[in-house]
Order: structure tokens, then sequence, then C-alpha cells
């Protein structure tokens, strides 16, 4: 299938549903908020909900944007760590096991913050590097990666299935001891982690770091472990090749494996202070040379773990103004077909401070194509109220990747 002519873009802000909230008179962050350009984009297109977690299976960001990716998670899902290691370019054998490795404060049994206070990732490289100095063990490997954000390899994993593990942002102001790793391989991860504390705790180089730069790192939190995965790429299933726009490891992990090129921001950082405009500009140069670029914004997702509503509020509406305005415009000013696919991954509640696995609102803008013609899926505005108010559902979200591509719904 040859899609040369015709540019696909993917606008992705993680986390950005939310429930109805009170202070805001029962409304979504979605209804409250001022976004003028994404309420455009779903009164020009199709705009539905859809599920992009399989039932019975974790409603974390890895295996939601798996599913917005074009990937059935339950066919395709090893796990979060082997997907960032991959971005990474950490080289994983079949018997290799990588795991996420927060740097976190917990040190009192209390996860305090699951970022570290959002620890700058030159503070970060210091702590992961003495840890990796103070444990020797040979089949071990410790990797830095952008801010709390980094990886454990477990080279040769002894063991027929993987050590449960909590994510450390579902369990934030929680007592730790009843999330620690259970099953298979749990012992030395437990071990891994309270030699890690001892050994930030005791560290000069940590401290003096610690002075100039961003963040309290105190212990760190293995997690997330799987294999390495095995996907047919985009272009080989669908003749679409790009990039990936975004300051989070596994978005550009998940895109190596499907085919794409990882393309670094300056100054994108997966908070709130990230450099939108950066973003909105590269993927306007970017798509000049490619047909496909999925673009990925971190803040509402860390808002919603931090139960801040001001912050979530002011994420989503940069998201609109920086990103999805100026990228919708340069599509209308260049190109006569294309389709700009926008959507959250999965909710994350300011109430809860977690995923969760409800649906959540799409809308698909095409232009040049049949879906510019399409009865079903109208709304004047994008949220979640509005979204299900079309009574359009896919119930799985891989297959939006194929509603696009097609431009049909049928």
């Amino acid at each position: 299938m040859n899609n040369n002519d015709r540019k696909y873009i993917v606008l992705l802000g993680d986390g950005m549903a939310d429930h109805p909230i009170e202070a805001l008179g029962g409304k979504t962050i979605l209804e409250h908020a001022h976004i003028p350009n994404m309420d455009y984009l779903a009164s020009k297109g199709i705009t539905g909900i859809t599920s992009t977690v399989p039932k019975g299976m974790s409603p974390g960001s890895d295996t939601a944007n798996l599913s917005i990716f074009g990937y059935d998670p339950a066919l395709n899902y090893t796990g979060r760590a082997p997907l960032e290691a991959i971005s990474m370019g950490i080289n994983l054998g079949a018997d290799d096991v990588a795991f996420r490795c927060n740097i976190v404060n917990a040190a009192g049994s209390i996860m305090e913050d699951f970022t570290a206070s959002h620890i700058d990732s030159a503070l970060s490289e210091i702590v992961i590097r003495a840890i990796s100095r103070g444990i020797t063990d040979a089949d071990i490997e410790f990797y830095p990666g952008v801010s709390y954000r980094n990886l454990m390899v477990w080279r040769n994993y002894p063991y027929s299935s993987i050590a449960e593990t909590t994510p450390p942002h579902d369990i934030q102001g929680e007592n730790t001891e009843k999330y620690l790793p259970s099953g298979d391989g749990s012992s030395r991860l437990k071990e891994l982690m309270q030699k890690a504390l001892i050994i930030i705790a005791d560290s000069e180089e940590i401290k003096k770091g610690a002075e100039k730069l961003q963040g309290n790192p105190e212990s760190i939190w293995l997690w997330g472990g799987g294999k390495k995965p095995a996907i047919e790429t985009l272009e080989s299933r669908f003749g679409l090749h790009g990039y990936t726009i975004s300051a989070v490891d596994l978005i550009h992990g998940i895109g190596v494996a499907a085919g794409l090129e990882p393309y670094y921001v300056e100054g994108a950082t997966g908070y709130i202070d990230t450099n939108y405009e950066g973003k909105a500009s590269a993927l306007i140069s970017l798509i000049k040379e490619c047909n496909y670029v999925f673009l990925h914004v971190e803040s509402p997702d860390e808002s919603g773990h931090e139960g801040s509503l001001e912050k979530k509020i002011e994420s989503i509406e940069d998201f609109d103004k920086k990103i999805v305005g100026p990228v919708t415009r340069a599509m209308e000013e260049e190109y006569s077909s294309f389709s700009i696919l926008l959507m959250p991954d999965h909710h994350t509640p300011i109430s809860l401070k977690t995923h969760t696995d409800d649906p959540v609102p799409f809308s698909i803008y095409s232009r040049g194509g049949e879906l510019e013609n399409e009865k079903r899926g109208k709304a004047a505005a994008y949220c979640e109220k509005t979204a299900e108010d079309t009574g359009l559902y896919i119930p799985a979200a891989h297959r939006l990747i194929e509603i696009m591509i097609k431009d049909s719904l049928d």
C-alpha cells in the first residue's frame, strides 16, 4: 500500500481525559478548558469514543499507546520497560528482562513522590552512575534515561515468569510495603532496591549534585519488566514511514519497534514546562519528508498524577494553543490530502491520581477523502461527553489507524 501522497498525523495529549469535577460545576477538564483548536478538529471531522486497553489488562501508557500505534496489546504487549530499552538503543537478548527504574522519594516506606521532585536528567544520571558503581553484579545493568525515568536490565533472567510489580505513580502517598515486587525474581529486585537506597544515602557526589540541580533522590523503584517484543512495522502493514516526537522513551520505543525514527526536541521535558512550540515546529518540518508523525505530550498525565487541577487545565490549553492550532493550520495551508487523529491514551483523573480504563474521546479530521462526507460521529466540540453523545464507538483503538488509512468507518 502506497500512502506517499497523503499525510497522517497523531496528536496525543497523554492522560487528557478525566471525570466530572465538582469544582468545575460537574464538567470535565476538557469541557471546561478553552480548547478552540480541538473543538475545531471535532467539528470538522468524526468524533467518538474508543477503548485503548483490552479488557483485563492494566490501563498503562504502554498498553494504551501500543494500541494507538495500531497494535493489539493482547497480542503484542510484552512489558513497558523493553519498549523504552529499544528507544535507548539497549540491546536485549532473548532471555534478558528490562525493568523501569524510577528514581523516587520513598525512603520512609511511603511513596512521597514518584518523580523525585521531577529530578533533572543530569542529577538522575549521577544517581544511576553511582548505583552502577555500587552494584557490580555481572547480570545487572543500570541505564540513565530522562528525568526520573531510567532502566535496569537483568541479563539471562533465570525464571519462566517475570516478577509482578506496581507502577509507582499508582501508589502516590501510600505505604509501599504491600506493593513491593512479588513472584519469581522478586527477592532479587527488593534486594537491589534496598542496596540502591543505601548507595544514594551515602553518596557525597549525589548530595553535591542535588545542591546544584533540581531533584530530591532517595531511592529507586523497579517495575514494568518484560522481554524484547517483535512486531511488524507500519511500513510493511500500511506503507507508513516517519517519526515520533516525544520526551518519553516509551513512545520512541514503540515507534522504533514499529519502524519509525525518534525525533528529539530540545527543551522537551515531559512536564508542564515542555517545549510545545518546538514540538509543533518539528512536526511541521518533518511531515514534508514523510507521511506519518506521532506527536506525544506527557504534561496532562503528569498533572493528573499530581492531582493538580490548575496544572492539568494549563497543560491541556497549552497543548491546544501551541500544538493543535499551529499544526492544524499548517496542514490546511500546505496539503490537500491528510488525516489528523486527536486523542488521549487514557483517563488520568485528578481525583484518583492514576489511570483508568474508561473509553477515551477521539476525533479524526480528514481532508481530501471519504471521511469528509461521513454523517456519523458529528460533534460541535471535543470532550468526553460530546464524543459519547455521537454514538460512535470503536471497541478496539488499534483499529483507528486502519480507519485513517482506509479513510472510512466501514
